[in-house]
């Protein structure tokens, strides 16, 4: 049932997620909430352990929650929900914008889904922000007025704005060995 249950669950997040693997971030938030299979704090550590990882961050992100869900096959299973939606509406926008290239609607449509796009992807990030710095949710950093940083991602988060600054040539596997061990010594 849990299967059948993950890849409802994945086929509607990658159904309705338009604009990479980041606007999966609020569906997946939601998601731990109603099913309880990852808390807010499991899924800061699923989008760091999906941004260091090599592939989509979207299809990381499924596989990490399936596998936290229901083991190695909850994982395939959330990896192929997560697909299945996007190849085939590719597919077949692919076949349709080639007659309906030259139309304004198709235009207008496309126009318009980057604001919403660009607005799930800033309550993400405002999310995992507040979390990181905070150490609570935006909803909780509100609704109690606590404006309390924590000092070692504040440290953290700074040595590495200065290190992309002064070193913009480097790799970015340096960033995470640097990250790495800021994080071992701070924390």
């Amino acid at each position: 049932m849990i299967y059948l249950q993950l890849f409802y669950e994945f086929f509607i997040t990658g159904l309705f997620m338009f604009g990479g693997g980041l606007a999966a971030i609020p569906f997946l938030q939601q998601m731990g909430e109603s099913t309880g299979w990852f808390t807010t704090q499991e899924l800061m550590d699923m989008i760091a352990i999906a941004e260091a990882t090599p592939g989509p961050i979207g299809i990381n992100m499924a596989t990490y929650a399936g596998f936290t869900a229901a083991g190695v096959p909850g994982g395939i299973v959330a990896s192929v929900g997560m697909l299945i939606p996007s190849v085939t509406i590719a597919l077949v926008i692919a076949r349709l914008l080639v007659r309906f290239k030259e139309s304004k609607y198709v235009e207008y449509t496309l126009y318009g889904l980057r604001p919403a796009s660009l607005g799930l992807i800033s309550a993400a990030g405002l999310t995992v922000f507040s979390l990181v710095l905070f150490g609570v949710e935006v909803r909780d950093l509100i609704g109690e007025g606590l404006f309390l940083f924590d000092y070692r991602a504040l440290i953290l988060a700074a040595v590495l704005l200065i290190a992309t600054n002064i070193y913009k040539k480097a790799h970015p596997v340096l960033y995470l060995l640097i990250s790495a061990v800021i994080g071992i010594l701070i924390f």
